[in-house]
């Protein structure tokens, strides 16, 4: 597209602006209101900020090619915009259709001032099509990324909080471990252990298991690296929840626990601690 219809475009897009947003605005409004996912106000600025970018890009290039370093302030617009519309709740398809949506009026406004040149009308309406496609699908790229962050955010926020280190008693922590555990969740196990190791000066810890429903070669490995670091730390570790089921896996895959002490329970493993700390729970008896 040659910079003599890129002017074209840029004096369509000026004349018909107003007329333009609306109708944009309408076919896109209703996608964006009917599941609450934001407000008229916000799609308005959305829109007015989007073509100024959009005409501001053309007048300063002469080819309608958005990898081009002119169309660099839309696509960081479109960037900022679709991560925000990942985080709203936006699908890619009604992130992708804020783009494609502007095809039908600005066609309308193109053919009716082009109309009388059905050669350069055609030129432009293929150049037109050609940008919007790669902008839309430049919107569905980095909506997916976005989405992906999200998503790997709160799987690490739902690791922290599925590992909560809990203090028992001056210098004893206890680790309840509930579900699968994996090598990702095995880091932020340790990194959450020796941190509370730090932060309370703790000489024993209890990793209870009674929450994890299979042990399997892997988990006793991942174990015996949190009991390995913790004692690097100068923290004992006691591992408790051993069932019935699980001793017997245990033995069957040859797992060496002869150096680590193991309880059915994690009451069993609090009263081995308090020994170890030289402490003792007693009943107080009540008089009448």
């Amino acid at each position: 597209m040659n910079s003599q219809n890129g002017a074209v475009l840029v004096d369509v897009l000026s004349r018909h602006r107003d007329a333009l947003l609306e109708d944009w605005l309408n076919q896109h409004l209703a996608i964006a209101l009917r599941r609450g996912l934001t407000t008229e106000g916000e799609m308005r600025e959305q829109f007015r900020n989007f073509l100024s970018s959009f005409i501001d890009a053309l007048q300063k290039s002469d080819t309608l090619d958005a990898g081009r370093p002119e169309w660099e302030p839309v696509r960081t617009f479109l960037a900022d915009m679709s991560a925000h519309r990942a985080r709203q709740g936006f699908t890619p398809v009604e992130t992708a259709t804020f783009v494609f949506s502007m095809k039908q009026p600005l066609y309308t406004r193109l053919r009716d001032d082009l109309g009388h040149d059905p050669a350069q009308l055609a030129d432009m309406s293929w150049a037109v099509n050609l940008l919007l496609d790669a902008l839309g699908l430049y919107t569905t790229e980095v909506f997916q990324r976005s989405r992906e962050a999200i998503i790997a955010r709160q799987q690490e926020e739902l690791l922290e909080l599925s590992t909560p280190v809990v203090r028992l008693w001056e210098g004893i922590l206890a680790l309840p471990l509930i579900g699968t555990l994996d090598s990702a969740r095995t880091q932020v196990v340790m990194e959450s252990l020796l941190q509370k190791i730090v932060e309370t000066g703790a000489g024993i810890a209890i990793i209870d298991i009674t929450g994890v429903p299979t042990v399997d070669t892997l988990v006793a490995q991942h174990l015996l690296k949190t009991v390995a670091a913790a004692r690097l730390m100068g923290a004992d570790c006691l591992i408790s929840g051993i069932r019935p089921q699980i001793a017997q896996t245990i033995v069957h895959l040859g797992v060496d626990l002869t150096n680590v002490t193991t309880k059915s329970t994690l009451a069993d493993a609090f009263v081995i601690a308090l020994q170890r700390s030289g402490s003792s729970v007693t009943i107080a008896s009540h008089k009448d």
